[in-house]
């Protein structure tokens, strides 16, 4: 009986091949939730069914009252009616399918604001499928590629704010007014800006910025 029990166990007991390849399923799911941690987009990883597996820092700060999803008992949800369907028809095609697609949200009400998210499936060569939603970013660039840029190309403090201020989408004369300065100071903050990065235009600096790496800053608060 004994020698029973203890064969029993032993064929169920993994093989060193089995523990290690284990392991490796486990870092590489450990090192995925670390690089979507660092991406300074919104990113949830989803099955079809819309139960979420993972969700960074950046979608669960973008996900407050005024986005059109939100996340109830760890299922994705739409706030507007009307845009129901078509999230469970993509989650659908995506995971059955593979078909991606760009989702046009908000659009039905004014409960909330209205903003782009792309599905993306991640069906191959896997054995279950899951859905990968990638929220827009509501500026150009997060703080730390405006920091980098900014001591790539020596600005000035003032002029790092200015930047970020046009990254975020504000005009030449909000700047003035939320600095409290005349927009003709603005103005010349911004031909510096130009003249240090080589941009001959403010459409080509926006083209510099949207360029950069979206990267996450290291300081953090996590939110609940």
């Amino acid at each position: 009986m004994d020698t029973a029990t203890g064969n029993f166990a032993g064929a169920l007991a993994p093989t060193p091949g089995q523990l290690e390849r284990r392991q490796a399923d486990s870092l590489s799911s450990h090192w995925m939730s670390l690089v979507l941690e660092e991406l300074d987009y919104g990113v949830l990883l989803l099955n079809a069914a819309g139960r979420v597996l993972h969700c960074n820092l950046i979608a669960r700060r973008s996900l407050d009252d005024s986005h059109p999803l939100e996340i109830v008992g760890n299922q994705v949800r739409a706030r507007d009616p009307h845009d129901v369907a078509p999230l469970a028809e993509a989650l659908l095609h995506a995971e059955r399918d593979g078909r991606r697609c760009l989702l046009r949200l908000g659009e039905g009400g004014e409960r909330c604001q209205r903003a782009n998210v792309v599905v993306v499936p991640l069906n191959r060569d896997v054995s279950r499928a899951a859905v990968l939603l990638v929220l827009e970013r509501g500026q150009l660039c997060g703080d730390l590629a405006a920091q980098w840029f900014a001591l790539r190309y020596g600005l000035t403090p003032t002029e790092t704010e200015v930047l970020k201020a046009l990254s975020a989408g504000i005009r030449p004369n909000f700047v003035a007014e939320q600095q409290g300065v005349a927009i003709s100071t603005v103005r010349t903050q911004i031909q510096s800006i130009r003249a240090k990065s080589g941009a001959d235009s403010i459409g080509e600096l926006m083209r510099q910025l949207a360029m950069l790496p979206p990267l996450m800053s290291t300081l953090r608060m996590e939110v609940g």
